[in-house]
């Protein structure tokens, strides 16, 4: 196990909707990743993964709570400090389209983090590593001219990797990065990330609502409902023993292409979603969990150790 290099405390985020009311995208999470490893964030659509990955980076200011990153507390950065580490935190986007200026080239687009933060001594030295990271992400030379839209997703997609491999950074967050591919490419992409992770020892937040992709990648897996952490565990653990009736749900839905597995139990969640705008204290679950009384909706259920290096906020479990 490496040393940690991003540590988060009681991270939050809120929107302003109004003078009086605020959206809670990220709602107290504290996690650690350690230095080599990935950690998989999962939950549905709306759920703060993706506020909480941009938090992270600091592209968006957090509300309250401390990003720690390889040791420095960088929460209260101001722009010219966050600079400085910029080379370190980079980011893979969704979509592999909008991320990328239609009008520069595979090659313009790959050599533009290191022509801005002036990483080499002259242009012919940027372009010998742009042809460098081409090939390190399976990308045909004779690409280097072409544009995005001439482009299929896979490649589109290469290129956004190779962007953030650029500057040599040490974590990257990986924003549903396969979402937007077909089930073939995404295998070709999360294979790649798994190799470029094992030779330069990168870290990763790979953010995702397919439980089966988080699976093939992840060493330990965080799952969101509504900005708040309900169970946060290793990866395999998390699949052979899930505690908190959210992840149970998530879990049951995978599809399984087999007809034995047709009787399985499928946990479907019922009811309405809670509003994020200025929620009530309780479970944020409560009102779609089958478990729920009024213990659960009394009070925030703080994240809990239930078993050795598994943690779950539930009332519920381990009783």
């Amino acid at each position: 196990m490496g040393k940690p290099l991003v540590e988060l405390e009681n991270l939050t985020k809120y929107f302003d909707v109004s003078k009086k009311d605020k959206l809670h995208a990220v709602d107290g999470i504290t996690l650690t990743i350690n230095e080599g490893e990935t950690l998989g964030v999962v939950g549905e659509s709306g759920c703060g993964k993706s506020t909480l990955g941009r938090t992270v980076l600091k592209l968006h200011e957090p509300t309250s709570g401390k990003i720690i990153f390889d040791g420095k507390d960088i929460t209260n950065y101001k722009k010219n400090q966050i600079h400085e580490i910029r080379q370190d935190m980079q980011m893979i986007f969704q979509d592999p389209y909008s991320s990328l200026n239609p009008r520069m080239t595979v090659q313009s687009l790959i050599a533009e983090p290191m022509l801005v933060n002036k990483t080499y001594q002259n242009k012919n030295e940027v372009f010998d590593m742009v042809a460098e990271l081409m090939e390190t992400v399976g990308l045909a030379e004779r690409l280097s001219g072409a544009y995005p839209h001439e482009l299929d997703g896979g490649r589109r997609q290469r290129i956004g990797v190779a962007r953030a491999l650029a500057l040599n950074p040490k974590f990257i967050v990986c924003d549903e990065p396969v979402s937007a591919l077909d089930v073939s490419i995404q295998a070709q992409i999360l294979n790649l990330l798994m190799d470029l992770q094992e030779q330069r020892n990168l870290t990763y937040m790979f953010i995702t609502h397919d439980l089966s992709v988080v699976r093939h990648i992840s060493s330990q897996i965080a799952v969101m409902y509504l900005g708040k952490c309900v169970e946060l565990c290793p990866s395999k653990e998390l699949f052979k023993n899930p505690l908190h009736p959210y992840t149970k749900a998530l879990l049951s839905a995978i599809p399984v292409p087999s007809i034995e597995m047709r009787k399985r139990k499928i946990h479907v969640i019922k009811g309405e979603v809670t509003n994020p705008i200025n929620p009530k204290p309780g479970c944020r679950f409560a009102a779609r969990c089958p478990l729920a009384s009024d213990e659960c909706r009394a009070a925030d259920i703080p994240l809990t150790e239930i078993e050795k290096g598994h943690f779950a906020a539930c009332c519920k479990v381990g009783k």
